[in-house]
């Protein structure tokens, strides 16, 4: 299918013109976007979201802490950055690419834990030894934190939200998930947990990068290499349509 081209703006300030393109993407099409460019969008977006959920998820099964942090994560959305500077995307679509990249990649830590923990974590029981936190508390999103200790006397690291509540009193036990390989911190038991439940969180935060990679690519279409704002496009949209219509061909 052939697609319709857009004459080059006649109307607009040279400035406003130039603006426009470099902000948002020139756009160069009239009606359906080229498919080509959206296919290209499609995948960039996927690959993009497929490694920075796939470095984290690999970081946590492996134990690889730069991974399992979100590290990998954010240096897989400035790669995708990267792309679309050269692509010449619109800088403000760059932004927001980025933007969601990188909230994709500080979400993943704790979905790719919590994937691990219910393929291969094991159910224990805790010791509750104190309560902190609660609504008063500015910090933890007013969750309650219970420190514990395991069946042997050793205390936990990591203090507990998941299943610590307002009720909860030391002494009390908590059903507490851990890694059997050591290599996810533990966490409380969360009733009807899945392998995949975890990552469903993430499916909009993975959307929305996805559509921004596609409206990025898509708007970065030119129909030439002679920006809007230069003296040649200047001199075509100074004669007769029909002059514009002889310079795109």
């Amino acid at each position: 299918m052939r697609h319709r081209r857009r004459p080059l703006p006649t109307s607009q300030p040279p400035l406003m013109a130039h603006l426009r393109t470099t902000v948002w993407g020139p756009a160069e099409f009239v009606g359906l976007p080229p498919y080509r460019l959206a296919g290209k969008g499609v995948l960039a977006g996927c690959l993009a979201a497929a490694a920075i959920i796939g470095s984290t998820l690999a970081g946590a099964w492996y134990g690889v802490p730069e991974l399992a942090d979100g590290e990998g994560g954010l240096v897989c959305a400035a790669a995708l950055a990267l792309y679309l500077c050269v692509a010449r995307a619109g800088r403000a679509l760059v932004g927001i690419v980025t933007l969601l990249g990188v909230c994709l990649a500080l979400q993943a830590p704790q979905a790719a834990a919590g994937m691990v923990l219910a393929e291969r974590g094991r159910v224990e029981s805790a010791v509750v030894t104190s309560v902190e936190g609660g609504p008063a508390a500015v910090s933890d999103h007013g969750r309650y934190l219970c420190s514990v200790i395991d069946q042997d006397g050793v205390p936990l690291k990591t203090r507990i939200w998941r299943g610590c509540g307002r009720a909860t009193r030391p002494g009390d036990t908590l059903a507490v998930v851990s890694d059997s390989k050591g290599r996810v911190a533990p966490r409380g038991q969360e009733t009807g947990a899945s392998a995949t439940g975890p990552l469903r969180g993430l499916a909009a935060w993975a959307a929305a990068l996805m559509a921004g990679c596609v409206v990025a690519v898509v708007r970065s279409y030119r129909l030439s290499g002679t920006a809007s704002g230069s003296p040649a496009a200047s001199a075509s949209g100074s004669g007769a349509p029909g002059d514009v219509g002889a310079a795109l061909r």
